[in-house]
């Protein structure tokens, strides 16, 4: 019986988190804020501490999931409706390059060296810190960061180029199956998929690991090893 209970708890906390990131949203599975990691933190001791403690019931363990999730989704809407204390709460960006220079204060003061700043410019494909013009350390710890305009990406308004009409890639086979929903909403028939495989050489689609249709309307084929 008490292995049973605790199974039972363990799947009824699985259930409540579930429910309760389906309640707050898509935003509290982005970048962690401080809130979002203190919330993260509370939720584990909670949940984990009721599971394995006999004296702890099913139901304390909903009640208590839901009165965090009307305190989160509280949290929330406070910082949303009142600015005067969104910044006290949440914290603001700050600004740790301006104009190319390099806030030195700004960057010790939240607990950065120039090494972790040169980890988050490469994470944006940016391997000098001369081809930055701003750089602004967001709440949530990641960096946001606008190039010189002598190192920006050249655009096709850039060239004069016409504008062409964006496409999502779809994904046609995943490990050895045909994807239907994604192929019939490309507009595309299984003959079509198995002459385009013939051309490169696959037979059988059972040994593709991943095919795409490119925005080009190729057909990039991954085999599996």
């Amino acid at each position: 019986m008490e292995y049973l209970q605790i199974l039972t708890k363990l799947a009824a906390g699985f259930l409540g988190l579930w429910a309760m990131t389906r309640i707050l949203g898509k935003k509290e599975m982005s970048a962690l804020t401080p809130f979002d990691f203190v919330s993260a933190v509370i939720l584990g001791d909670l949940v984990g501490d009721t599971i394995y403690d006999e004296s702890k019931s099913i139901l304390q363990l909903i009640v208590a999931l839901a009165g965090w999730t009307i305190l989160s989704i509280a949290f929330d809407k406070l910082t949303q409706y009142v600015k005067a204390i969104r910044k006290p709460l949440e914290g603001k960006p700050d600004l740790l390059i301006c104009d190319g220079k390099i806030d030195v204060k700004e960057l010790y003061r939240n607990n950065l060296d120039f090494d972790q700043l040169r980890t988050m410019l490469r994470s944006k494909d940016i391997f000098a810190v001369s081809e930055v013009a701003y750089a602004i350390y967001e709440t949530n710890g990641t960096l946001s960061v606008m190039r010189k305009s002598a190192y920006e990406t050249v655009t096709r308004k850039d060239l004069k180029l016409s504008e062409e009409q964006a496409v999502l890639p779809r994904g046609l086979i995943e490990n050895g199956k045909i994807c239907n929903e994604e192929m019939e909403a490309a507009g595309l028939q299984e003959d079509w998929l198995h002459r385009e495989l013939e051309k490169q050489g696959v037979k059988d689609a059972k040994v593709v690991a991943y095919a795409e249709l490119t925005p080009d309307g190729e057909l990039h084929v991954l085999k599996r090893l």
